[in-house]
């Protein structure tokens, strides 16, 4: 099946795409493992042709599971993980210096069973280890042959120009979906101007635009109980901008998410929406709206829907984002700021 292509840096993708983090990691109980399976192997059958997983996503595991799920279609995608996020004896670990890099890649080469990666993250920017050094070791990797593409994670406009000055950088991700606009502030111009291409991950707020939360009672492991726009007393406040958003893609024969995913794809040509799921269902009305086209009026109403303060709350807790490098917006508070 054929989606709709962009130019993704040097890549050629369709313009949805997916990450398998929630195979494995972060939102609770992970599905039984041949589900996951079937569900990798649906979305390169809808045409996905990018798959985004990471040393971290589930202490290594993930990386295992897409290559035991679609290793064998290798030449369908293009495979993207990232370093300097990684677990180590059980726990999570961020370290950006060089000899921890090359240490951690060789882990995901073997878990990945490839003798090369299509594109490597610097999945968190390690605000001890200067970013020269740390794209300087995946500058010697993609001289080695090991990585194709460098990419980052979650920096600024400023950290993206540092990095670029040394080895050329191919894809930035960062969370923007209607709710989260960070990279408006600077990010997506200078990827534009660098010609760098921009992957939109959780372009569906971690599913409060995907009309999939409706209370704070979440299951033991999901990563949105400690962040504090998804949960009480903000998350109240929040819904009702949610249910202005959904009124609207109803209004326009869509479901909130696939409005969600059209408005990403609207910002700009050189980006991507990056989502990701569990279910085979979601995972249809995702690629689904790789087809969507929608207005500019609609643009602007969603626009105008999550104007000011109708999301509140930091996307972050503390902790998180202290590894964060992307520009706050205008009036952005942090948590304890």
């Amino acid at each position: 099946m054929s989606l709709p292509h962009r130019k993704l840096g040097p890549f050629s993708v369709s313009s949805v795409i997916l990450g398998c983090m929630n195979l494995s990691h972060a939102y609770g109980q992970k599905p039984k493992r041949e589900d996951a399976i079937r569900l990798l192997n649906r979305a390169l059958d809808l045409g996905v042709d990018m798959l985004d997983t990471a040393a971290l996503y589930g202490m290594g595991t993930n990386e295992e599971l897409v290559a035991e799920a679609v290793g064998h279609r290798a030449d369908e995608y293009v495979l993207a993980s990232k370093c300097v996020l990684f677990a180590e004896d059980g726990k999570r670990q961020l370290d950006g210096r060089p000899e921890t890099i090359a240490r951690v890649l060789e882990g995901s080469l073997k878990r990945l069973n490839r003798d090369c990666i299509d594109l490597l993250y610097l999945h968190r920017l390690d605000m001890s280890v200067p970013i020269e050094d740390s794209v300087g070791a995946l500058a010697d990797a993609k001289a080695a042959g090991k990585i194709r593409h460098i990419g980052l994670s979650e920096v600024g406009a400023e950290t993206i120009r540092r990095a670029h000055d040394v080895s050329p950088v191919a894809v930035v991700q960062s969370e923007y979906s209607p709710t989260v606009r960070n990279p408006e502030v600077a990010v997506l111009d200078t990827c534009a101007e660098l010609g760098i291409g921009f992957a939109a991950f959780s372009p569906l707020a971690r599913g409060l635009l995907a009309d999939a939360i409706r209370s704070d009672d979440y299951v033991k492991g999901d990563l949105r109980t400690i962040m504090p726009r998804f949960c009480e007393p903000l998350l109240t406040h929040n819904l009702k901008a949610v249910d202005r958003f959904n009124a609207l893609a109803r209004s326009h024969g869509l479901t909130p998410a696939r409005l969600s995913i059209a408005w990403v794809l609207a910002q700009a040509k050189h980006v991507v929406a990056l989502p990701g799921t569990r279910s085979l269902d979601h995972l249809e009305e995702d690629v689904a709206a790789a087809h969507d086209t929608i207005e500019p009026s609609v643009v602007e109403a969603v626009n105008e829907i999550f104007d000011g303060d109708a999301i509140r709350g930091p996307r972050y807790p503390a902790r998180s984002q202290e590894q964060i490098d992307t520009e706050l917006l205008p009036g952005e508070k942090l948590e304890n700021a």
